[in-house]
């Protein structure tokens, strides 16, 4: 559950940039990220998530807090280098 705890933080603007990712193992092709947020995920013909973007805008960042609160694997987490 440690990816959940991630998905709660808040950055302030112009703060630390946000970043996501899809472990591909966990992944089990649910698709429930990209039908919460399109403009940031795309599906394979399996359901296997990938994200589109290398970091996510304030104005979406809220849809992949979503996702990651939703993806029933905690296949998604928010990331920072």
């Amino acid at each position: 559950m440690g990816g959940r705890a991630g998905a709660r933080a808040t950055y302030p603007a112009g703060g630390i940039p946000m970043k996501i990712r899809v472990d591909s193992e966990k992944c089990q092709g649910h698709a429930r990220c990209y039908g919460l947020a399109p403009e940031i995920f795309d599906v394979d013909d399996y359901g296997q998530a990938s994200v589109l973007l290398d970091e996510i805008p304030p104005e979406l960042q809220e849809k992949a807090r979503l996702a990651v609160a939703n993806c029933p694997e905690y296949a998604i987490e928010i990331v920072s280098d």
